[in-house]
C-alpha cells in the first residue's frame, strides 16, 4: 500500500451510482491507494442494502484516517426522503460540497490524489452554465485549456472540441488550441503511462475536402500537424473520419484526434461500450468519470453494468503520481 489516495465523490444520490460502486467493492477488497469516497453515507447506506449488497464502510473526518484495504468515507450531509426518487436541483448544494471537500483535500494532499466522480445530471447541477463537469472542474481550480481523452489502454480518442453544438466547431478550431492538446497529451502519456504515444490526427470535413475557399484542413490542420512533428511528437493525418476506425488503420495508434465530441466517441463507444474511461488532462491532478450518466430511469433495479468503474478504478490504482 502506498500513501496515495483514491478520492471518489459520489455524485447525484439518485443515479445508479450507488448500484455501481456497491458491485465494485463487492468483489473487490484489496487496494494498492487508500480509497476515500465522499458523499452522504446514510443514503449510500440504504441503496445498497435495498439492492442487497454487503459492505462495510470505515467512516472518517480527514484522509490521515482512512484506513488501508477499508472503503473510507468522508460524511457529507444531505436531506432526503426517498431512498431512491427522481433527480431534482434539490441536490445540487450537496453535490457543491463534495466537490468543494474533494478540491480542497487534494490541494491539501498534492501530487498524491487521484479525483474519480460519479454522474451528475448537466440540467438540475451545471444549469448551463458550464458544458459539462471538466469545464466546472477547469474553472474550480483556475485550469485553462483542458483537455478531454477518452481512454482505453488499446486505443483512445480525444475531441478538440468538447460539449459545443456543431455550429460553433468550426470557430473553436485554432492551430494554438491543437499544438496545446497535443503537447499535454503527450506529456500525459509520457509522465503517467510511461509511454511515447502515436497520434492519428482526423480532418473536420468530410473526405478532408471542402467547396469553400478556407479549408480547415489546408489551413489549420496539416500545419499544425507540421509544426507538432518539428516538436518531436509521434503523429500522421490529417485522415478522413469516415474511413479511419478501420481495424487496419486503429491498431498503428494509441489516440485518435477528432475535431468534435462525436466524431470520435461514437467509434469508441462502439469499440469498447462500457471499457473506456473519461479522464481531464490539464488539471493540478488527474480526473477520470465513468463513462456513464446518472441513469435514474434505472435506479434500485440492479441491471446497471459496472464495467467502466471497474476500467476506472483499475486506471487509478496503476496511475504514477510522481
Amino acid at each position: 500500500m502506498n500513501s496515495n489516495y483514491i478520492i471518489i465523490v459520489l455524485g447525484e444520490p439518485y443515479s445508479i451510482f450507488s448500484e455501481i460502486i456497491a458491485k465494485y467493492f463487492y468483489k473487490k477488497k484489496k487496494f494498492k491507494k487508500y480509497v476515500v469516497l465522499i458523499g452522504n453515507i446514510s443514503i449510500l447506506k440504504k441503496q445498497i442494502n435495498k439492492l442487497k449488497y454487503n459492505i462495510s464502510f470505515n467512516v472518517i473526518k480527514d484522509l490521515k484516517n482512512a484506513k488501508a484495504n477499508s472503503v473510507n468515507i468522508i460524511n457529507i450531509n444531505f436531506t432526503y426522503k426517498k431512498v431512491f426518487s427522481k433527480i431534482t436541483d434539490q441536490s445540487s448544494n450537496y453535490i457543491e460540497k463534495c466537490f468543494d471537500l474533494s478540491l480542497k483535500l487534494i490541494k491539501n494532499n498534492k501530487n498524491k490524489c487521484i479525483l474519480i466522480n460519479g454522474p451528475i445530471s448537466k440540467k438540475t447541477f451545471l444549469k448551463k452554465k458550464y458544458l459539462g463537469i471538466t469545464e466546472y472542474l477547469s474553472k474550480k481550480t483556475k485550469s485553462k485549456n483542458e483537455t478531454m481523452l477518452i481512454y482505453n489502454n488499446k486505443l483512445s480518442v480525444s475531441p478538440l472540441t468538447t460539449h459545443i453544438p456543431l455550429k460553433y466547431v468550426s470557430k473553436k478550431i485554432s492551430k494554438k488550441k491543437i499544438i496545446n492538446n497535443l503537447i499535454k497529451l503527450d506529456n500525459f502519456y509520457s509522465k503517467v503511462l510511461r509511454k511515447r504515444a502515436r497520434f492519428a490526427i482526423l480532418g473536420l470535413n468530410p473526405h478532408c475536402e471542402t467547396v469553400d475557399q478556407f479549408s480547415e484542413e489546408d489551413k489549420i490542420i496539416v500545419p499544425s500537424i507540421k509544426l507538432l512533428k518539428k516538436k518531436g511528437l509521434k503523429l500522421d493525418g490529417v485522415f478522413p473520419a469516415d474511413t479511419f476506425f478501420l481495424e487496419k488503420n486503429i491498431k498503428k495508434y494509441d489516440v485518435v484526434i477528432g475535431m468534435y465530441h462525436d466524431q470520435v466517441l461514437t467509434p469508441i463507444k462502439t469499440l469498447f461500450k462500457f471499457e473506456a474511461i473519461n479522464i481531464t488532462i490539464g488539471l493540478p491532478f488527474i480526473r477520470i468519470s465513468p463513462d456513464h450518466g446518472p441513469n435514474s430511469s434505472m435506479q434500485g433495479k440492479n441491471l446497471s453494468d459496472p464495467s467502466s468503474f471497474f476500467y476506472a478504478m483499475k486506471f487509478a490504482e496503476d496511475a504514477k503520481l510522481k
